[in-house]
């Protein structure tokens, strides 16, 4: 950032000078110009005053206008446009002037002017013609550079301004940029601090915007690393139990009548260990922010039958009665993710009930948004664990939890779901009355 600063001062410098440069260049030149037609009509009308190309019987021969005036050319044309005179070159040798358009303009209207450029010598030839009282056109010319020329010619001194122009940018930019730079260091290492103001009342937007990514970064990579703790921890208490159960039958330790309950408990922790894992990769998958997943129109209500429908079995070993109520209510959605929401919040209903209790599945339009509500008369959620249970690996009944094959993930999944469907999810819950989970789309 520092040097894009400087590279870019450094360039409005050059930018500044050169256009300051060439703009000065232009109108100095058109001044120059100028001042050397008034100079040239001055000379033409002092010549004029001297009568001296009017005198009678004037010895063409005998006129001398060398001394003194150098850089002026004198020309003399009579009325037919023959050079009667230069001081430059022999009258003899030069062609008729009388189609020269300063001689014209002289001719007709008194006085004449004109410009010629001469590329070869990268020079402009002013002309200025006067018509003198005899009827003849008295001349002068004067050379002068030409714009670029003149340009050429201070390219050495704007060269050195440049040169010392560009030294005092590098030297005021890095002072600049030191002096811009050095708060915002100072605001990044400060992002912690809730009460540090912003040095800048533009970057006050930034500031706050900053301070809130890296409140969610430090926040993200915590949960990442507790998740990672976590998955250790309840990776290793099945596998610790299977090795366990395992090592005792390999030893031969264990009598035939147990020998059943054994590879019955390393089903159990298997099945569990599989259970875990699934939804971990589930988990990972919903963390993805380009998910690939399809949306289509569905009837909440109709999968939601078809989830109860599925999970009757389950309920009845449980002793759980389930129902569904409701009314077709379409929704805009991916359908595997809205069956294994609803899943997840009917095997919670149906674990974490009493022998003999219920769960309602109910689909309704409420305030024009399609609602899914789970309720259970079951064992309810204490009110100081209603805030975290739709953590990873958070359980209220850790022993009860493990003991019905929950892993601790369903209503994390829950959650992600409702989230990328740009849901709402609410919980209503009392120990010892039930649960009630409500999901408006």
């Amino acid at each position: 950032m520092k040097n894009k600063i400087n590279v870019r001062l450094v360039g409005i410098a050059i930018i500044a000078v050169l256009g300051t440069v060439i703009g000065i260049t232009i109108i100095y030149y058109n001044l120059f110009q100028r001042q050397i037609k008034t100079d040239l009509s001055v000379s033409a009308k002092l010549l004029k005053d001297t009568h001296y190309f009017e005198s009678v019987g004037i010895d063409i021969g005998e006129i001398s206008l060398s001394t003194g005036i150098d850089d002026l050319r004198v020309t003399w044309v009579a009325e037919d446009g023959t050079v009667l005179y230069d001081n430059d070159t022999s009258a003899e040798l030069m062609q008729n002037h009388n189609d020269r358009p300063e001689i014209q303009d002289a001719f007709n209207y008194g006085v004449g002017e004109a410009v010629r450029k001469s590329d070869t010598m990268n020079k402009n030839t002013f002309y200025y013609a006067l018509l003198l009282d005899n009827g003849t056109v008295l001349r002068v010319a004067t050379d002068a550079q030409s714009l670029w020329a003149v340009f050429m010619s201070s390219a050495p001194i704007i060269a050195l301004i440049i040169l010392f122009i560009i030294s005092v940018c590098v030297v005021i930019s890095h002072m600049l940029t030191r002096q811009l730079i050095r708060p915002i260091e100072v605001m990044v290492s400060n992002l912690e601090n809730a009460d540090y103001e912003s040095p800048y009342r533009e970057l006050e937007p930034l500031s706050e915007m900053l301070r809130t990514q890296h409140t969610d970064i430090l926040a993200a990579a915590k949960a990442r690393q507790d998740f990672t703790a976590n998955v250790s921890h309840e990776l290793k208490t099945p596998l610790t139990a299977i090795s366990g159960y395992a090592e005792l039958l390999e030893s031969g330790m264990v009598g035939e009548d147990k020998k059943n309950h054994f590879y019955q408990e390393i089903k159990t922790n298997a099945d569990r260990l599989i259970a875990l894992i699934n939804d971990i990769i589930k988990l990972s998958e919903l963390d993805r922010v380009d998910h690939g997943l399809t949306f289509e129109e569905i009837d909440l209500y109709e999968v939601a039958c078809e989830c109860v429908r599925e999970l009757a079995v389950n309920a009845k070993l449980k002793d759980v009665s389930i129902v569904s109520q409701g009314e077709k209510c379409i929704i805009h959605g991916n359908k595997d993710l809205i069956k294994e929401l609803i899943e997840n919040l009917v095997q919670n209903a149906i674990r974490y009930n009493n022998p003999g209790g219920k769960v309602m599945v109910a689909v309704n339009t409420i305030d024009d948004s399609a609602c899914l509500i789970v309720k259970d008369n079951g064992i309810g959620i204490p009110a100081a664990d209603q805030q975290r249970v739709f953590e990873r690996f958070y359980r209220v009944d850790k022993g009860r939890s493990k003991a019905t094959g929950g892993t601790g993930l369903g209503l994390a999944i829950v959650k992600h779901i409702v989230e990328i469907h740009d849901a709402k999810i609410e919980l209503d819950s009392a120990p010892g009355v039930g649960t009630a989970i409500s999901v408006m789309f």
